[in-house]
């Protein structure tokens, strides 16, 4: 299952922007994309819409008036390059507020909230399967794809951090606290102030440190009774 999800933007080159995003993201269906409130009243009813991208100021109509208007309207995200009607907006209910110029990574968290919003809405009968089990990051020119399940760990430089993965090393600028707050709970641990590791690859601890791999990682002196207790917990087998 897909959300299907409708782009209304007056700027051709922000729909076009727009669009790319979408077809980067495996659980979104572009079902078309309108340059203002009237054709995007014709396309909501024309078929059922899960997911609307909505820019605020368009001609004529503004973003917020349609969706005001709306009896019945979907799943909301507000794309547009002014701030100032952030609060109006959360007062309708919109899943997020997008300010241009909005990165791919921004995008597709916004995406990952409605999605998880429709699935609790919709009822366990019709979840997405796998919906979180992987995320984007920028390296150089281009998007990289990234699964969960390879990240081994991450370590901070600067105000970068470099994923490790099996084989490669993914360079992006981004901060780790930033990247550790966007993981998945339960599924990796921060164990120093430079590194952040992924549970279920620790092959072993050793003193103070924790070893994935061939790496070495070491653990943080005012972290390391929780780190301990987070991977060992009752999974230590006693005599």
């Amino acid at each position: 299952m897909k959300l299907k999800c409708l782009i209304i933007d007056d700027e051709p080159l922000a729909r076009k922007g727009l669009q790319e995003y979408v077809q980067e993201i495996d659980f979104l269906h572009l079902v078309g994309s309108c340059e203002n409130a009237l054709k995007a009243a014709t396309a909501l009813s024309a078929r059922k819409i899960d997911l609307i991208f909505l820019d605020i100021h368009m001609p004529k109509v503004s973003g917020i008036d349609f969706l005001k208007s709306l009896r019945d309207p979907p799943l909301t995200i507000f794309t547009t390059a002014f701030a100032d009607y952030a609060l109006e907006g959360y007062t309708l209910d919109v899943i997020d507020y997008l300010v241009k110029p909005i990165t791919f990574e921004r995008f597709l968290k916004a995406s990952q909230k409605a999605l998880e919003f429709f699935q609790l809405k919709s009822g366990p009968g019709n979840a997405v399967p796998n919906v979180a089990d992987y995320f984007f990051v920028r390296c150089e020119s281009k998007f990289e794809k990234v699964f969960f399940s390879d990240v081994l760990y991450i370590e901070a430089l600067q105000n970068y951090a470099i994923i490790h993965i099996p084989g490669r090393k993914l360079i992006t600028y981004i901060t780790l606290t930033s990247l550790e707050n966007q993981l998945p709970k339960g599924q990796f641990l921060k164990v120093h102030k430079s590194y952040v590791v992924s549970l279920s690859h620790i092959r072993a601890i050793e003193g103070n440190e924790i070893v994935i791999g061939d790496a070495h990682i070491p653990i943080s002196r005012s972290l390391r009774e929780e780190v301990i207790q987070q991977i060992l917990g009752n999974r230590l087998f006693r005599r």
